[in-house]
């Protein structure tokens, strides 16, 4: 009985202890800011592609094989790394019904992908090979220059959000600041030309036609952002 209460008198002695207070921090500003670059892209990536359709699925999967097996000699023997790459997309094939559920007959496709820089090149190659079509062209950053853009932008980022808590420090009074946390965030925007889908079309009318490329801009932007204390 002593020994309960004596543990009631050790509780209710702990309850009444002032709970410890985290100090607020004082003279804390949040602050962002950003730099942005907008340069040419430099990778293009084009999609040849070519369907077939037939009563059964081994026809239709030779059919594609040679279009595919005949395209992929042409590239490969125009083919330099990182200026224009190759290699082979999806391959698909797949059953039709009938109203009854009953399989009528096959249809498939493949697909031939070049990529690289040198848009002559790639845009010469895809006007000569005339077992597939264009399926579709994409315009990028490659890996190299987007590293590159980035850091640079990055950097210049930095300098900015230095350059901002400095002014704000000395607008308030205080000779300095410093840096409580941070954090990075990089972010890419694309714009691309309307891609001339009619002309790329039909240049199975015009064999061995380059095909009218055009490529468009990246734009990568970084902002920094985080807190600082006045000093």
């Amino acid at each position: 009985m002593l020994a309960a209460s004596c543990l009631g008198l050790v509780t209710c002695w702990a309850l009444a202890q002032p709970t410890a207070t985290v100090p607020v921090p004082q003279d804390v500003v949040q602050l962002s800011a950003s730099a942005t670059l907008e340069v040419p892209q430099d990778w293009l990536s084009l999609t040849l592609s070519t369907s077939r359709e037939g009563p059964d699925a081994e026809t239709v999967q030779t059919q594609l094989k040679q279009a595919l097996d005949t395209a992929l000699t042409q590239a490969r023997s125009r083919a330099q790394a990182g200026q224009l790459d190759v290699r082979t997309g999806n391959f698909q094939l797949s059953p039709r019904y009938s109203r009854e559920g009953r399989i009528t007959g096959w249809r498939g496709s493949a697909a031939l992908v070049l990529e690289g820089r040198d848009f002559g090149r790639i845009a010469a190659l895809a006007g000569s090979i005339q077992t597939m079509t264009i399926g579709g062209v994409q315009f990028s950053l490659s890996r190299e220059e987007h590293h590159r853009v980035e850091a640079a932008v990055q950097a210049s980022a930095i300098e900015r959000f230095k350059a901002k808590a400095g002014d704000i420090a000395k607008g308030f009074g205080f000779a300095g600041y410093g840096l409580r946390e941070v954090s990075v965030h990089a972010n890419d925007q694309e714009y691309a030309p309307r891609p001339r889908m009619m002309a790329m079309q039909a240049k199975a009318a015009e064999a061995d036609a380059p095909v009218p490329l055009e490529a468009g801009k990246s734009m990568v932007t970084v902002t920094v952002s985080g807190s600082v204390q006045l000093r």
